[in-house]
């Protein structure tokens, strides 16, 4: 005779109460081998049912895309006009480094280009009179060699003035700092008055309007997610009729080894009201299968052979022991993937105390 498995789940006191009513009325076990009374049992009818999963977790939101804003060169913040949450336009000015040098470095440019000019302007007009003596053989060929050759070199000045005036100009732009597109700061990692390097990261920004929710799952569901196609209905922790319908949108390919979780990002087409950036979320999937056979943890039985449960024949009440394969374990019911058919009859509470043969009739028959 096999042994009832213990399963340990959610209503199991309703079962041991029930199985207590049972054997309460029960003749000794010698009287019933010998042909005593129908055992009473409980009987449940095998039917398929809608293999439905609910998965309920809780994320973060995130945006899709972030961008770590930094200067281009060092200097001391004289102003950081913006806040953690607010929203900023392309083009505003995130924060400003002190810019005298830069400002002086601009001037002396200037000047320099202005004077390169003249330069050349007055190269320019001692070649254009060479090149008019010439023609009157007023000159020699030399002379008027020479003077090109001072032209060319005061053209030359002009050009590199000028790029050193685009670089005066650029390093004073450099001393701002601009937001790329709009965004919403998210992040200060510096403060006003604080000198900070090259590159350092100053503001960390969220670019645009789209939204990720991200969680972190047990290592079996994204596998699930994966053969199905799944939405995600989200919403504020607290506030469940506020939802948005998402789609997972990325899932890793690694396991996290400390947790043992696997990260999934959703997306969001649209943020629930009231909520922001890094606010947790609450995502339920459901997962729907072909329909399955569902019996209550109770009805199983161990045998050598593996898992089984108690057949009733409808005609004489007898019952014998039937293999079933076992899906997975759930709380309070156990869903199968073959073994038995739709119309039979199984014994729920009441399995351990039978034996192939055994008379039962369900609580409640007469």
């Amino acid at each position: 005779m096999g042994n009832a498995v213990n399963s340990g789940r959610p209503g199991r006191r309703a079962g041991a109460a029930v199985l207590a009513a049972l054997v309460a009325g029960l003749m000794p076990a010698q009287a019933a081998r010998a042909g005593g009374p129908p055992l009473p049992v409980q009987i449940v009818t095998v039917h398929q049912s809608a293999d439905l999963r609910r998965f309920t977790l809780t994320g973060e939101i995130a945006a899709r895309h972030m961008l770590t804003a930094s200067f281009a060169d060092s200097g001391r913040i004289v102003a950081l006009p913006v806040s953690e949450g607010d929203h900023v336009a392309k083009g505003a000015v995130l924060a400003r480094l002190d810019s005298v040098q830069q400002e002086q470095a601009l001037l002396s440019a200037k000047a320099a280009l202005s004077s390169a000019g003249a330069n050349a302007r007055k190269a320019r007009e001692d070649a254009d009179r060479q090149d008019g003596l010439l023609e009157r053989g007023a000159t020699t060929r030399s002379a008027r060699d020479a003077a090109a050759d001072q032209l060319r070199a005061a053209e030359a000045g002009v050009a590199q003035a000028q790029a050193d005036l685009d670089r005066a100009r650029k390093a004073l732009a450099d001393t701002e700092l601009r937001a790329p597109a709009e965004a919403t700061v998210i992040g200060k990692m510096a403060e006003l008055g604080q000198v900070v390097g090259a590159a350092q990261p100053v503001l960390r920004l969220a670019l645009g309007q789209q939204y990720d929710a991200i969680f972190q799952l047990p290592e079996a569901v994204p596998a699930t997610l994966d053969v199905h196609p799944t939405q995600v209905t989200l919403s504020p922790v607290g506030r469940p009729d506020e939802t948005v319908v998402g789609l997972p949108r990325l899932i890793s390919p690694l396991v996290d080894p400390a947790q043992g979780t696997v990260k999934v990002t959703v997306g969001m087409p649209s943020l629930p009201k009231g909520m922001h950036i890094g606010d947790p979320v609450v995502g339920t999937v459901v997962l729907r299968d072909p329909p399955r056979v569902m019996l209550p943890w109770s009805a199983i039985t161990a045998t050598a052979s593996g898992p089984a449960v108690w057949i009733v024949d409808p005609g004489t009440r007898a019952v014998s022991l039937r293999q079933v394969q076992i899906l997975r374990y759930e709380t309070g019911r156990i869903v199968l993937s073959g073994g038995l058919k739709d119309g039979q009859q199984v014994v729920g509470l009441g399995a351990s105390l039978l034996y192939p043969g055994r008379i039962v009739r369900g609580v409640g028959e007469k």
